[in-house]
C-alpha cells in the first residue's frame, strides 16, 4: 500500500502561483510514477503531471509552459508548481501513483494509476 497525502492547495487570484505538495508514504519503493490529476465540478478527472522513476516527465498541454512537476526522492514527495494559474485552473488536485511501468505509453489515462490522495482544493478568481 502507498499512503499519499496532498497539501498546498487555497485560493489565488489569476496571474498568481500556488505550489502543490504531496507524500508518499508505505510501499514507496513499489511506485513507478507520481503525478497530479485535477477534477472540476461536473468533470472528468483530468490528466495535469507525471513523472516517472526513469526521470521522464509529461505534462498536459493546457498546463505546459506554466506548471512544473518535481521529486525530492529522499522525502518521497513530489512538488507541482504552478504559475499563471488561470481561472480554468481551479479542480481538486488529486497525486496518484502508479507502480509498475505503462504497457502502452498512457500515462494520462487516470485507470492506469494504482494510489490516489485524497485531494486539495485549488480556486483561481478572476
Amino acid at each position: 500500500q502507498v499512503h499519499l497525502v496532498e497539501s498546498g492547495g487555497g485560493l489565488v487570484q489569476a496571474g498568481g502561483s500556488l505550489r502543490l505538495s504531496c507524500a508518499a508514504s508505505g510501499r514507496t519503493f513499489s511506485a513507478y510514477a507520481m503525478g497530479w490529476f485535477r477534477q472540476a465540478p461536473g468533470q472528468e478527472r483530468e490528466f495535469v503531471a507525471v513523472t516517472t522513476w526513469t526521470d521522464l516527465t509529461y505534462y498536459a498541454g493546457s498546463v505546459k509552459g506554466r506548471f512544473t512537476l518535481t521529486r525530492d526522492n529522499v522525502k518521497d514527495t513530489v512538488y507541482l508548481q504552478m504559475n499563471s494559474l488561470k481561472p480554468e485552473d481551479t479542480a481538486v488536485y488529486h497525486c496518484a501513483v502508479r507502480r509498475t511501468p505503462y504497457t502502452s505509453n498512457d500515462y494520462s489515462n487516470s485507470l492506469n494509476y494504482d494510489y490516489w490522495g485524497q485531494g486539495t482544493q485549488v480556486t483561481v478568481s478572476s
